[in-house]
């Protein structure tokens, strides 16, 4: 089995409850791909410091980790089985890049992790595991992960990186669900897939100087972070294609990329 990485992007909890473009291409997704014998989540909210985590947890408990939204979305659960097995592995294989890596006994899924799951594999049949992604580290550093964990994919396990391809919530205040974009928004997206197609992938992990407006999309990297790891695991040569497109709230790109 030679399976794709994919990365989607999350947007906001209420993903997991309002019908949306996004949701829809989410909740056909999973038919799309070979069935893998587990999953490895590489999310935008679990950050560590010095080096990757990974979770060994045998039953993650559903974390709720924002507020605001109505209590439906604090009551629902995801209850899909831990991949402590495909956890050791990855941390392996960090370990034999030379990559520091920690463990963690109890992390469970983060709203990174379960919304899309969800969507994706509603059943929650497939066992999943979380990747943190490395707190002040630069995109270069990701794709160094996700390269140090290309074996992955020819065994069984679906490698995701959840974010956002656009994430400025500062400006989210007063747009509707479904406000077109801004400029400053589809431009920045419009460069992204074209470099992403190209496998242009020194002028990729120099976006922060070479994207338009990258810095009003991304005030802060973690919501793009997840995108090079997902990059790197299908190896230096994989090409991306775009799986979905669509923006929400005006500013909220919600694309999704295959690399193969």
């Amino acid at each position: 089995m030679n399976l794709p990485t994919i990365f989607v992007s999350h947007g906001s909890p209420m993903l997991a409850l309002q019908d949306s473009p996004a949701r829809r291409f989410l909740q056909g997704l999973g038919q799309t791909l070979p069935r893998p014998s587990a999953i490895a989540v590489v999310s935008a909210h679990w950050e560590t410091a010095g080096g990757p985590a990974v979770s060994l947890a045998t039953q993650p408990e559903t974390i709720h980790d924002f507020g605001g939204f109505p209590q439906t979305l604090f009551d629902m659960r995801y209850p899909a089985p831990g991949a402590p097995a495909a956890a050791e592995r990855t941390a392996a294989l960090f370990d034999a890049a030379g990559i520091p890596v920690g463990r963690s006994a109890t992390r469970g899924l983060d709203h990174g992790a379960w919304v899309p799951l969800s969507l994706m594999y509603p059943a929650a049949d497939v066992p999943v595991m979380q990747i943190s992604i490395v707190h002040g580290a630069s995109p270069a550093l990701h794709q160094q992960l996700g390269l140090a964990l290309q074996a992955l994919r020819q065994e069984g396990v679906l490698v995701i990186g959840s974010g956002s391809l656009t994430h400025n919530l500062y400006e989210i205040r007063g747009h509707s669900a479904a406000a077109p974009p801004p400029a400053w928004v589809s431009d920045f997206g419009i460069w992204m897939r074209e470099r992403l197609i190209a496998n242009d992938r020194a002028v990729l992990l120099d976006y922060r100087q070479l994207a338009p407006m990258a810095a009003k999309n991304h005030p802060t990297e973690e919501h793009l972070l997840p995108l090079f790891v997902a990059m790197g695991a299908a190896g230096p040569d994989a090409r991306a294609s775009v799986l979905h497109t669509s923006v929400e709230h005006g500013v909220l790109a919600m694309d999704a990329y295959a690399f193969n």
